[in-house]
């Protein structure tokens, strides 16, 4: 479905859902112009953060004014402490691989905290033209491979991980995007992504709103919740998995840590 800037569905109005998927699908199309613009390596890195972040804070002001929004590419404005509702967006979450074109592992990620909860979550992949969301939430296929597979990071994988897929039996499989490994077990892709060694609050809060709805187990890496909207914006680790495997990966790292 093409959406046009400035124009969401009428259901958006009243429905968070809805206007979550129509905000990340919108910057995602406006990512892939900035993509296709000829620019390369900052420049194009830097056109793509700053695009995407004017057009989802200024759709945020027109729709949903009276709400607050925390933006990896904006100043922390405290005022948010004392909202009910925070929108928490990464305007582009993997600005190395979106610009190493023909790249798909990256990613939009809009989502709404209220009242102490995330309640809405899109994951735009535009490179695949899909918009992942909690209004019509991922259907999780069984699992396809034998050995359970664990995202990680390409560039900076966690070395406690490689240990963890040697007691499990896992193997592990590189990817951009925080957002695109969390969406990725929602597809099959993967079974499992955990990491430790430092993320935001905005890395992980729609990914994890669309993993919640699909029935993914969700946590910190100790088992704990993962919460957001509070003072300091870092949240440096997670676990996101099929439900069966959730229990066997926080046992392992309450045992065996992350270091």
């Amino acid at each position: 479905m093409t959406f046009e800037p400035g124009t969401p569905p009428a259901e958006a109005a009243t429905d968070d859902h809805v206007l979550a998927t129509w905000l990340a699908t919108v910057a995602g199309e406006r990512l892939l112009e900035v993509r296709a613009e000829g620019l390369e390596g900052k420049e194009l890195k830097d056109a793509g953060d700053r695009a995407a972040h004017e057009l989802l804070m200024g759709l945020l002001a027109e729709h949903r004014p009276d709400d607050a929004v925390l933006s990896e590419e904006g100043k922390d404005d405290k005022v948010r402490l004392g909202k009910s509702r925070v929108w928490i967006v990464d305007p582009l979450d993997g600005t190395r691989e979106f610009s190493e074109p023909p790249r798909e592992d990256w990613a939009v990620h809009v989502a709404l905290w209220q009242d102490g909860d995330l309640v809405a979550g899109a994951v735009a992949q535009p490179a695949l033209g899909e918009t992942f969301n909690t209004g019509r939430p991922p259907v999780v296929p069984p699992r396809s491979s034998e050995r359970p597979r664990i995202a990680v990071s390409r560039t900076r994988p966690p070395a406690f991980v490689q240990a963890l897929a040697d007691e499990i039996g896992a193997e592990l499989v590189p990817m951009g995007s925080a957002g695109v490994k969390v969406i990725s077990v929602t597809r099959d892709v993967t079974d499992a992504y955990v990491h430790a060694g430092g993320q935001y609050e905005w890395d992980s809060a729609a990914p994890v709103a669309v993993a919640r709805a699909a029935g993914l187990f969700t946590s910190r890496v100790d088992g704990s919740p993962l919460e957001y909207n509070r003072e300091n914006v870092s949240l440096p680790d997670l676990i996101v998995c099929r439900p069966e495997l959730g229990d066997q990966i926080v046992a392992f790292v309450r045992k065996h840590g992350t270091d």
